[in-house]
């Protein structure tokens, strides 16, 4: 199929099927027009991949675990024994950059806090920000 099937089939726009290409995710094979031909299975591996970007993976590290994934129709099961170890480790770098979100919500918290009565108020009525009225 062409590229324009696999986006109506996937979801996903031609441009990012190209991108996903690039970094090596999707290996469409190339007719001699120069034309890429997705094969059937290319449409769950787009799945997978848009799974893996859905739970916070960047595409280098797709690139090196979708080999070891398959999906059983309910979830993506790993398939290879390092792959769990990695993952572990994807799953920490996450659960730090939810600690850091955190830090920093919980700051902003503090300065909104802060607020004079008078800004608050101003703040609710809608004022624009930087607004003295």
């Amino acid at each position: 199929m062409r590229i324009g099937e696999l986006s109506r089939k996937t979801g996903v726009h031609e441009r990012l099927l190209r991108y996903y290409e690039e970094q090596e995710l999707l290996r469409p094979e190339r007719r001699p027009s120069g034309y890429r031909e997705y094969r059937e299975a290319d449409v769950d591996t787009v799945r997978r991949i848009r799974s893996l970007l859905a739970a916070g993976l960047n595409t280098a590290t797709i690139a090196t675990i979708l080999p070891c994934l398959r999906d059983d129709g309910e979830r993506l099961v790993p398939t290879c024994p390092g792959l769990l170890a990695d993952l572990a480790k994807e799953r920490e770098r996450i659960t730090r950059a939810i600690i850091d979100l955190q830090t920093s919500r919980s700051a902003l918290d503090d300065v909104i806090a802060a607020a004079p009565a008078d800004v608050a108020e101003r703040a609710a009525s809608g004022a624009p920000a930087g607004s003295t009225r």
